[in-house]
């Protein structure tokens, strides 16, 4: 549950994560029709236009595998479900510059008798900085050309959280667990990189490298946590299933393999156990474009882990049944 805390608040653009820098956006009007494809929640290397804001909203609903009875004492149930809404704000600054913040609401919900977790988490603050190669390194240029938007195209995005949410959450037998908090205490921040190229007319690949890196901080109850470093390699491909140009429509086709190294976390000093590992996820979807707006939906699925003390963590990254993605983005 501590993992699934940061990916929702640094990587829905970036998930980002998954959520800083996972804006979801790959164009609008008739340049998406005919431009680069876009992951499901990867960061891409999509900047917004100079002097366009953008709207996102994105819930990650994560499913847990469960091994004990559905009704058990109070505070031993297992992990149910949670949920991940975010909602957010992007405004182009430059044609290579873009900012965004965004308000994370977390529901943590464990089975029947157990402790859940409601309410919002510490807003996310990100910024972007968009490069393409074209016979050397340059800042994106404003108005490219279709032929232009063939080029290599990079990006630098790095941000973080700021402590706005209640670090200190009681649950309701009066307990504080950092992973069901609704903030880490302290400012966490993230550092990425993003390189995108249209390989044909269709058929677009993308790839995020990044980082997010945690403070420790002590809790009211006197417990001191620091959580592991969070490294991802996410690769996609974007192929173009169906254009419409009358009616301004798109359809794509996507595939992420994510891989995603999780280091263990220190409570009070020392390495905290059922932490940390190594998971690789694979996630099909669909995105669809619509005039100015952008709607994106995919599946996610552990295919291989590496856990440390894998049986002892339920509810953490890896031992989902599945993670539903869903976002949408209007820009105007």
């Amino acid at each position: 549950m501590k993992r699934l805390l940061a990916a929702a608040l640094l990587a829905p653009t970036f998930v980002a994560t998954s959520a800083l820098a996972h804006h979801g956006v790959a164009g609008v009007g008739a340049a998406a029709l005919e431009g680069p494809g876009s992951p499901v929640e990867s960061a891409s290397s999509a900047v917004l236009p100079a002097g366009k804001t953008l709207l996102y909203a994105k819930l990650d609903h994560a499913k847990y595998k469960t091994y004990t009875a559905n009704t058990v004492p109070p505070g031993t149930a297992e992990e149910d479900y949670a949920n991940y809404w975010m909602v957010g704000v992007g405004h182009g600054f430059t044609p290579w510059f873009s900012a965004y913040v965004f308000a994370p609401y977390h529901a943590k919900i464990q089975e029947a008798g157990g402790l859940d977790s409601k309410g919002w988490a510490d807003v996310s603050v990100m910024g972007q900085i968009g490069f393409k190669y074209d016979g050397g390194f340059g800042l994106v240029p404003a108005n490219e050309s279709l032929d232009d938007q063939e080029d290599w195209h990079f990006t630098v995005f790095g941000g973080g959280t700021l402590p706005t949410g209640n670090a200190n959450h009681r649950l309701a037998d009066g307990s504080i667990d950092p992973g069901k908090a609704h903030g880490f205490g302290k400012n966490s921040w993230s550092l990425g990189l993003t390189a995108t190229k249209q390989l044909t007319r269709d058929l677009t690949f993308n790839l995020e490298v990044s980082t997010i890196r945690f403070r420790e901080y002590r809790y009211d109850d006197g417990n001191q946590v620091k959580f592991g470093t969070e490294n991802r390699v996410n690769l996609g491909l974007a192929q173009r299933l169906h254009t419409n140009p009358d009616s301004r429509f798109r359809v794509d086709g996507v595939l992420e393999a994510q891989y995603l190294s999780l280091g263990r976390d220190v409570e009070n000093g020392v390495g905290a156990q059922a932490t940390g590992g190594r998971i690789l996820y694979l996630l099909p979807g669909l995105r669809f474009y619509k005039d100015n707006l952008n709607i994106a939906v995919g599946v996610k699925k552990a295919a291989w882990t590496d856990l440390n003390e894998e049986k002892q963590q339920q509810g953490a990254e890896g031992k989902e049944k599945y993670r539903l993605i869903f976002s949408a983005s209007m820009m105007f």
